[in-house]
């Protein structure tokens, strides 16, 4: 007879891999054992072998859940009857509202993506890139003339993003009123330049 799922067991996985994220982004994934994550999970080592095979495994669920979720937010939103303008402060703002309390998530992404294999790589890329071409198609309907070309589209696009994924370093633990007051910033930025920013 098949053994049962607990009722409890997507909440136990998603506890793991927080305390795996954290583990990877605070040690670093090659240094990181399965013994240390169990112990930062307050589980068995044994155990996490019920979720997870390997730590490639746990890296990957990790990244693939952590941008499912943060596309099917963001590209989720509905931004049918806005402005380009209303639709990047909307993209911005709820980027910077998901990314609130995924810090280790968030910074292992550069680095652990290489460590998989070619197909995670390419499946967690593509969802990245989803992202790049909603925020892309939003600045390009802002200044179609100036960002015509495909590289300045490109460093504009980064450009806004960079302002995005930093964000933790200075201010991670930054509750949403303090995210919805950067992304004004960001916004004022990207659209008026440094003098475009209001008090």
């Amino acid at each position: 007879m098949a053994r049962s799922i607990a009722r409890d067991h997507d909440e136990k996985r998603m506890g793991l891999l927080a305390s795996a994220a954290k583990v990877f982004a605070t040690e670093g994934f090659e240094r990181a054992s399965m013994a240390r994550i169990a112990a930062e999970a307050g589980i068995s080592k044994a155990n996490i072998y019920h979720y997870y095979d390997s730590k490639h495994a746990l890296l990957y669920d990790i990244l693939d859940t952590y941008l499912t979720e943060l596309r099917d937010r963001v590209i989720g939103l509905d931004l049918s009857g806005l402005d380009p303008e209303a639709q990047l402060r909307a993209v911005v703002t709820e980027t910077l509202l998901a990314y609130q309390g995924m810090d280790h998530k968030h910074q292992i992404q550069s680095s652990g993506i290489p460590m998989l294999a070619p197909e995670q790589q390419e499946s967690l890329r593509g969802i990245q890139r989803e992202l790049v071409e909603q925020m892309s198609g939003i600045l390009q309907a802002l200044a179609p003339e100036a960002l015509a070309d495909r590289a300045a589209l490109r460093a504009a696009t980064m450009s806004v993003y960079g302002m995005l994924n930093w964000f933790y370093m200075w201010n991670g633990r930054a509750g949403a009123e303090a995210r919805r007051a950067y992304a004004r910033v960001v916004c004022d930025m990207v659209l008026g330049g440094v003098r475009g920013i209001r008090p």
